[in-house]
């Protein structure tokens, strides 16, 4: 009975830490357009300490404008596609993009943190990780000139 007993407790707290782990799992959301090309979008990170979070937060915005677009979260407005449409540019152009996402690298030109009031960045911490949603503004337009002047993505018109 003691063996049944441990084996349905270890069983089920098993069960709760791929539940937890998921739920952190959110995709980003479009929150607003504004006027000069850049993009306002809530997004949500895990990281081993809250400061590494808006920096990752940064990381994965730019890196969704590019690569998967990202859902709007009002119906006001419009979902945001990505910018690069060839489902193996992550592959084909590998080098490019190791060198674009380091630590420092060129897509720290295309994100800031769009609000650092108290309460627009949230924190739950559990044991292993931080998980941070924060607020990021992208700038669109520019990183879309970037990667047509860098041959990622082609001009306007040559689709």
């Amino acid at each position: 009975m003691y063996i049944v007993l441990c084996t349905l407790v270890l069983s089920l707290a098993g069960c709760g830490a791929k539940r937890s782990q998921a739920y952190y799992d959110k995709p980003s959301q479009l929150l607003s357009v504004n006027y000069d090309g850049t993009f306002v979008i809530r997004t949500q990170v895990r990281s081993r300490n809250a400061s590494l979070i808006f920096d990752d937060a940064q990381r994965k915005a730019v890196e969704e404008v590019i690569f998967d677009g990202v859902k709007s979260a009002s119906s006001s407005v419009a979902d945001l596609k990505p910018l690069c449409f060839d489902m193996n540019a992550r592959e084909k152009y590998e080098d490019y993009f190791r060198i674009f996402f380091r630590d420092g690298g060129e897509w720290t030109k295309y994100a800031r943190l769009k609000d650092k009031r108290s309460g627009s960045t949230r924190y739950e911490r559990t044991s292993s990780q931080t998980v941070g949603t924060v607020t990021v503004t992208v700038d669109r337009a520019a990183l879309k000139t970037r990667l047509q002047a860098d041959g990622i993505i082609p001009e306007e018109g040559r689709y």
